[in-house]
């Protein structure tokens, strides 16, 4: 793990709903001017656009990517522009509006950069290691967990999210939903685990079989990366 990544995982505070989240894209992307002037960019996908086939095809990579990926981060530098600009004015009458631009935008850019880096061509199979034994340990099995995280992530009301975060107050795993991609979120919970079930993730392939493309994405989940998350995140104090 290169150096970035390692001292980015060890400043994390807060997650999913709060809402800061692990990888090294986001550590090198975020910087400490306070204008809101392009602080963020679009990380590059970790695989080439073909590389997660045949469960994601390569025209859905390049528009989920470059078209509404790119959409988020242009939204989130958008945003902190126009509260910098706000502060500068003093003038606060659309804080409403641009306060939930930021949390939409922010979060979507957010959650993106965890989905690519939760996927690999190499993925698939069962967690190893300590995820393993929280998963059991939490869930039952293995099995019990798969059918929980795919019947919360497929039954998603509208446009969303399954989420497999770590909650550091109650010191455990805990599935959850993202309606759009910051609402029904707990505080301070940390994602490790993200299903992107926004009709543009999936429909030129599967259409509305949400449920079946919820099922495969199982078979690309790159559980070292999701391990990873969680060993940096358990030591947690909330």
């Amino acid at each position: 793990m290169n150096e970035s990544r390692r001292d980015f995982m060890k400043m994390l505070t807060v997650g999913f709903g709060g809402t800061l989240a692990t990888g090294s894209v986001l550590s090198s992307t975020n910087s400490q001017d306070t204008t809101g002037q392009n602080n963020h960019q679009l990380p590059p996908l970790p695989y080439a656009y073909n590389g997660l086939e045949p469960v994601l095809d390569e025209q859905t990579l390049r528009l989920h990517h470059d078209k509404h990926h790119a959409g988020y981060v242009k939204g989130l530098n958008n945003a902190e522009k126009k509260l910098s600009d706000a502060r500068k004015k003093d003038d606060f009458s659309q804080i409403k509006f641009w306060e939930r631009e930021l949390a939409f935008h922010g979060s979507g850019h957010i959650l993106h950069t965890i989905y690519w880096q939760n996927l690999s061509h190499q993925g698939g199979g069962n967690p190893k290691g300590q995820l393993a034994t929280a998963i059991i340990k939490q869930f039952g099995s293995h099995d019990a967990f798969k059918n929980q995280m795919v019947a919360a992530t497929k039954s998603v009301e509208g446009s969303g999210w399954g989420v497999l975060a770590y909650q550091p107050l109650f010191k455990k795993l805990v599935i959850l939903q993202a309606e759009k991609h910051q609402n029904l979120t707990q505080w301070g919970a940390v994602p490790l685990l993200v299903i992107d079930v926004w009709e543009h993730a999936y429909y030129l392939n599967y259409q509305n079989r949400r449920s079946e493309y919820v099922t495969k994405i199982f078979d690309i989940i790159n559980w070292d990366d999701v391990a990873e998350r969680f060993d940096h995140v358990r030591q947690m104090i909330i």
